[in-house]
């Protein structure tokens, strides 16, 4: 697996200095493999289902807590202050709400962390203790890529899903302290570009850049494995008010009971069937909207 995670950052153009374009030039590889995908075009297509959305999503809570976490440790370094943004972009609180609507209010004991969700994290979680300054990398890869693609998934999923018009299930895309989407992010782009980096520190953040993506991507292989071997009937016309019996069903949810390595060693084991795809769709999708936020 570690050799899956070299770097290959696409050299930027002479005189491109600020960061922003620098990350824009130097993701642009990756950005394509992940983008590049049938999967992608099967998720604009409404082709969603509720299980595999909430694996999704309980995804997005273990990366957003330890990326948040390690933010607030790190909100006064002088190489990532200026990016702290707490009341606009923090997504524990909502990823929390959403994971109530899907799974109730005992959804810590349903839910349980993926290997390579684990690595994710703990890959977030050093950075945060031995180099700060590549939290810009996450913050900036995540943040504003939920922010740019999720509009667009928000508005996909809740149509294919039938979810609540009132939002329940997708308060995680909805950003209702940012006003002004773009200007928002012409902001931020600024503030990532005044950062007192020298081109060596830069290099290392576009790098991190590149690790972001190689982390999400190796989380949508893993539950590609993971989709192969799910049983059918696990997906049947779940309801949105009837799924907690058979989420308790799936080992890949208990984060209890024979341990959470334990729990993660009956997942790979338990999920799989075609329309595991669904679920890699709106993650790549996700990666496919910071497309919007490059060209802006």
């Amino acid at each position: 697996m570690a050799g899956r995670m070299k770097e290959r950052v696409t050299p930027s153009g002479p005189g491109d200095n600020d960061l922003s374009d620098l990350l824009a030039a130097g993701t642009r590889e990756v950005h394509k493999e992940s983008e590049n995908t049938w999967f992608v075009k099967d998720f604009l297509k409404g082709r969603i289902h509720t299980e595999l959305f909430k694996l999704g999503t309980v995804a997005l809570y273990y990366i957003y807590t330890a990326m948040e976490e390690e933010i607030e440790k790190n909100k006064r370094h002088p190489q990532f202050a200026p990016l702290y943004f707490p009341t606009e972009l923090h997504r524990h609180e909502s990823l929390t709400r959403d994971l109530e609507f899907f799974y109730g209010p005992d959804w810590r004991s349903q839910v349980g962390c993926s290997p390579a969700t684990r690595r994710y994290v703990e890959h977030i979680r050093r950075a945060g203790r031995e180099d700060p300054v590549l939290l810009v990398a996450h913050a900036y890869t995540r943040q504003m890529g939920d922010l740019s693609g999720g509009q667009m998934l928000k508005k996909v999923a809740q149509r294919a899903l039938k979810l609540p018009p009132t939002g329940e299930g997708l308060a995680f895309y909805h950003f209702d302290r940012i006003h002004s989407i773009k200007a928002f992010k012409q902001l931020y782009r600024s503030r990532i570009n005044e950062l007192a980096l020298d081109s060596e520190t830069k290099r290392r953040v576009v790098a991190e850049a590149v690790r972001v993506f190689r982390f999400n991507i190796e989380v949508f292989e893993e539950l590609e494995e993971i989709g192969k071997t799910i049983q059918e009937d696990v997906f049947e016309n779940t309801g949105m008010h009837d799924v907690h019996g058979a989420v308790s069903e799936c080992p890949y949810y208990r984060a209890s009971g024979g341990g959470t390595a334990h729990a993660c060693q009956l997942g790979m084991a338990s999920l799989g069937h075609p329309v595991g795809q669904v679920l890699f769709a709106a993650w790549l999708a996700a990666l496919a909207g910071l497309a919007a936020w490059y060209l802006m």
